[in-house]
């Protein structure tokens, strides 16, 4: 990789946050707002995850930005912590969210959730700022978030979080869920198949009106690998936050606690000895779902996973070059999978191509465990293909291509990359 190419990316991702930015007054919502959409044409209302990744993103080009960012998100915490995973700010657009993107919708918010990113963007917005005063105004929600996935997702059977519909896992259309919502498309393309299932799952779901009576249905019960990755990471995110205060030190040991309890259960029902991974449950089979895919290899931004299990989930798969290791890592379906799909023919997310996010978080946890000349070369590729392709939503994991929606935000991440890179080498 050369300094051209590290420049380009981040004139890019600096180009599409700008470009991205939302402002306005939601008289639904009865607040004023700012925020960043994922994409302008495809994505244009503020996703909590996403939003998380455009905050870590802007920490480095406008941390007053990034702050409001999260203020924005958190302006749709309930007094209960329920974060959704869809803010709808803008009134004249929200009809069609339920039509494009298949989720249930509470007043001016979906009523499903997402991938707990928010500690870890709350993080590298305060080491960007060092506002203490900042800190302590978003540090009680950000709590209250996780305690509510705590409180209303947690299996006591296994101490693992439940989603209720693959999107709230973030990665809606993996082939992994196809089963499990009797999605039967190998071939061509999945995604109007996938709506109408989609479409199936939530009629179900027209009359339930609580998390228990969701998980009641027992129409789609999943312990989504990723999801509780990004979960435990969060709690062990929230434990450093609370340690800056001398009058959180029980907190900090109750979240560290628990992120140490959500990496042991992953041990200990989704890790597959004999393969040397880890797999899904689907909790309505009583059964793993065997298709290897990237979150299969989610575990390893966990701190406190065994060395033993890091070590292979590397050596013997994301290492694999008939798996994860191909030009452009790391493909969200492992190559050798039948239904591993490089060039998005399916028309269908998270089938094949790769994810800045995904590159960022596993960069992360390749360097936790000590595989920095992985992780260096993870984040090398991962430049050359934005720099190739501009901040598109996925990438040809062959070729670089860019995939999907154009303009996107958490693409963004780049920017996050070079400044690790930098940082390594000064």
């Amino acid at each position: 990789m050369t300094n051209d190419t590290a420049a380009t990316a981040v004139a890019a991702a600096t180009d599409v946050l700008h470009g991205n930015l939302r402002t306005g007054y939601s008289a639904g919502a009865g607040h004023e707002f700012r925020f960043t959409c994922p994409s302008p044409d495809t994505y244009p209302f503020q996703w909590s995850w996403d939003s998380a990744f455009h905050a870590i993103a802007l920490s480095h080009i406008d941390p007053g930005r990034a702050q409001a960012e999260i203020g924005s998100l958190l302006t749709a915490v309930t007094p209960q912590g329920f974060l959704p995973h869809m803010l709808l700010w803008q009134d004249h657009l929200r009809p069609r969210a339920v039509e494009d993107f298949r989720i249930r919708v509470t007043g001016w918010t979906s009523a499903t959730i997402a991938p707990p990113v928010l500690a870890r963007a709350v993080e590298r917005v305060f080491l960007a700022t060092g506002d203490r005063d900042w800190l302590r105004s978003v540090l009680p929600r950000t709590l209250l978030c996780y305690e509510w996935l705590r409180t209303h997702r947690t299996n006591p059977r296994t101490g693992l979080l439940l989603t209720f519909q693959p999107d709230e896992s973030g990665l809606d259309s993996s082939p992994k869920y196809d089963e499990a919502i009797g999605l039967d498309v190998t071939t061509g393309d999945v995604s109007p198949h996938w709506h109408d299932a989609m479409r199936k799952l939530l009629d179900s779901y027209a009359t339930v009106t609580s998390d228990a009576e969701l998980l009641a249905a027992r129409r789609f019960v999943w312990h989504d690998v990723l999801f509780n990755s990004i979960y435990a990471d969060g709690l062990q995110t929230v434990a450093r936050l609370c340690r800056l205060s001398p009058k959180a030190q029980r907190v900090a040991d109750v979240c560290a606690n628990r992120a140490h309890a959500v990496t042991a259960a992953l041990a200990r029902h989704c890790w597959d000895e004999e393969r040397g991974v880890f797999w899904d449950l689907d909790v309505v089979r009583g059964t793993p779902t065997r298709c290897l895919t990237a979150s299969s290899l989610f575990p390893l931004i966990l701190e406190d996973l065994p060395a033993p299990m890091a070590h292979r989930l590397v050596e013997e798969h994301l290492l694999n070059d008939q798996e994860f290791w191909t030009a452009f890592p790391v493909p969200s379906v492992a190559a050798n999978e039948p239904v591993f799909d490089p060039d998005f023919r399916t028309g269908a997310i998270f089938r094949g191509s790769s994810w800045v996010n995904l590159n960022w978080y596993l960069h992360a946890g390749l360097r936790t465990h000590g595989f920095t000349r992985v992780a260096d070369v993870l984040a090398r590729r991962t430049l050359e293909m934005t720099a190739r392709s501009g901040m598109r939503e996925c990438y040809g994991p062959f070729d670089g291509a860019g995939h999907a929606a154009r303009e996107f935000g958490w693409s963004s991440l780049v920017i996050d990359l070079v400044a690790a890179m930098e940082g390594d080498r000064r």
